[in-house]
């Protein structure tokens, strides 16, 4: 199988003057891309775990496949498109789903959950995130909602300060077994509230 990120263009220098990138809902077509930017964003492919990669990637690749043909009617991936070149490369994808009944929600009320933002390494701080999320936050609207909520790591300095930038502000920092005894950074949820950036 060949991924589309294994070609050249990416390679090259992203001049941000010139950008031009087009949102649009994920095609199954899209999903081999979507799962190798994930993989790469989430996933070291060096060390031990190397090998584990490729694995790692299918198994992202049958999760987006299997969300995707469930036609969940409030559930949306999205990609972002560089339209600078003909090749129309797939540079950035994110989720939106609709959540119901965590330990830090109301029992039975569905909330609006951004998961799996992440950019191909040769178009980070171009503006894609960005423009992932604020589409996330129209479709939010659309659906009926007044805020969104989302996961980022405590020692993710770069994703907190966009998310921050983008009005976000922290809901509550949670721990667990991987916290203490893997001394792995804690998460931390935030939430959007639209009516209070309105407000301002």
């Amino acid at each position: 199988m060949k991924y589309r990120f294994f070609h050249p263009y990416y390679q090259q220098p992203i001049d941000p003057a010139c950008r031009h990138f087009q949102i649009r809902m994920a095609t199954p077509a899209d999903l081999v891309s979507v799962a190798q930017i994930i993989a790469e964003s989430f996933h070291s492919q060096k060390g031990m775990w190397g090998w584990a990669f490729p694995l790692l990637r299918l198994g992202i690749y049958e999760d987006l496949r299997h969300r995707i043909v469930s036609s969940a009617s409030r559930h949306v991936c999205l990609v972002a498109l560089d339209y600078t070149t003909s090749a129309h490369n797939l540079v950035g994808t994110v989720e939106l789903g609709v959540r119901y009944s965590d330990s830090w929600s109301q029992v039975g009320l569905g909330f609006p959950y951004l998961s799996n933002l992440a950019v191909h390494p040769n178009y980070r701080r171009h503006g894609v995130a960005s423009e992932l999320l604020n589409s996330c936050e129209k479709i939010s609207q659309e659906w009926g909602f007044k805020d969104l909520y989302l996961h980022v790591l405590e020692n993710n300095h770069q994703a907190r300060q966009l998310y921050f930038k983008l009005g976000f502000r922290v809901h509550k920092v949670e721990s667990n077994w991987n916290t203490f005894f893997l001394k792995r950074s804690s998460q931390m949820l935030l939430h959007k509230d639209f009516g209070a950036e309105s407000s301002i």
